[in-house]
């Protein structure tokens, strides 16, 4: 499976709201960056953060109702928010990953970590067949 995780150092706002929070994490997740104009992935989160985080899952059509958008457009966010692993498909429900956007952002956490033990491996072989050593050990 493909995942693709982006990260954004992005200065947190000093309002304390919960809305002005989300859309930051979602903004730093890079669910909001380029064509997303209307902040859909942002709105899906805090739709199934805010409605739906004590059921286990909601269908996408009860999902684009509550947004106001069509189901062909909630469909194609949902794929990319699941792309990047923060919600998955369950049967024919969309559900926030772990339940919760803390164990979304902890399991991310530890897809990171594995996607970059597979890196540094990838990176000493690299530079072990270049016969190049650590700088720091020169």
């Amino acid at each position: 499976m493909i995942q693709r995780i982006i990260l954004r150092k992005l200065p947190r706002s000093t309002r304390n709201d919960i809305l002005t929070d989300t859309y930051w994490l979602c903004d730093s997740l890079g669910l909001s960056a380029g064509r997303d104009t209307e902040n859909i992935s942002s709105r899906i989160i805090f739709e199934l953060l805010s409605k739906y985080h004590d059921i286990s899952g909601v269908p996408a059509e009860q999902l684009a109702s509550g947004i106001g958008i069509s189901q062909a457009r909630i469909n194609h966010h949902i794929r990319n928010l699941a792309l990047i692993g923060m919600v998955y498909r369950k049967k024919k429900k969309i559900c926030i990953r772990g339940g919760s956007m803390q164990e979304a952002v902890s399991q991310l956490r530890k897809d990171a970590d594995r996607i970059f033990d597979e890196l540094e491996s990838a990176a000493i072989a690299i530079d072990e067949y270049m016969d190049i050593q650590d700088c720091e050990k020169r």
